[in-house]
């Protein structure tokens, strides 16, 4: 299954992009062994429109288009579910059991996600109840996604 992350808004140089960096890499490195690889990360520029409610429907329209078809969608919202790294490992692995050939993860824009994008979603997923800046949340889910290619594995990477 192929995974990709789509983000609203451009993560530039400095030591925030070379840790997204490290992790996708080593995702990319150690996905293949589990059935799990890294396709891209979707950058798009945030919208410019002058609400919030245009922006995020601006936006949303991105992230439509650049779905495959069938993909599943998981969102990353501070309202969603929170779950444990074996959880979300457990997660990634199931939607692979069912055969899904593409995930996309999306992260919103400032002003958050579209309310029609949580229809669309097949999963909407927290990283904890504080709000995170889109840099560090890059990071995170960089991190998890190689986190759960090794709990899948049963690498000695994750301990608890």
């Amino acid at each position: 299954m192929r995974i990709g992350l789509f983000a609203v808004g451009r993560l530039k140089s400095g030591p925030e992009k070379d840790l997204a960096s490290r992790y996708f890499d080593r995702f990319a490195k150690a996905g293949p062994a589990v059935g799990l690889e890294f396709s891209r990360v979707a950058e798009v520029a945030e919208s410019r429109a002058s609400n919030a409610e245009t922006r995020k429907r601006d936006e949303a329209g991105l992230l439509q288009k650049s779905l495959a078809d069938g993909s599943v969608l998981v969102l990353l919202d501070e309202r969603g579910k929170a779950l444990d790294s074996e959880g979300f490992a457990n997660l990634l692995g199931s939607y692979r059991d069912q055969g899904k050939r593409d995930l996309t993860i999306a992260i919103g824009g400032a002003d958050g996600l579209d309310p029609s994008l949580y229809d669309r979603a097949d999963a909407v997923l927290c990283l904890g109840k504080m709000t995170w800046p889109h840099q560090l949340v890059r990071t995170l889910i960089a991190e998890q996604l190689y986190r759960a290619v090794t709990i899948l594995s049963g690498h000695p990477y994750h301990r608890v």
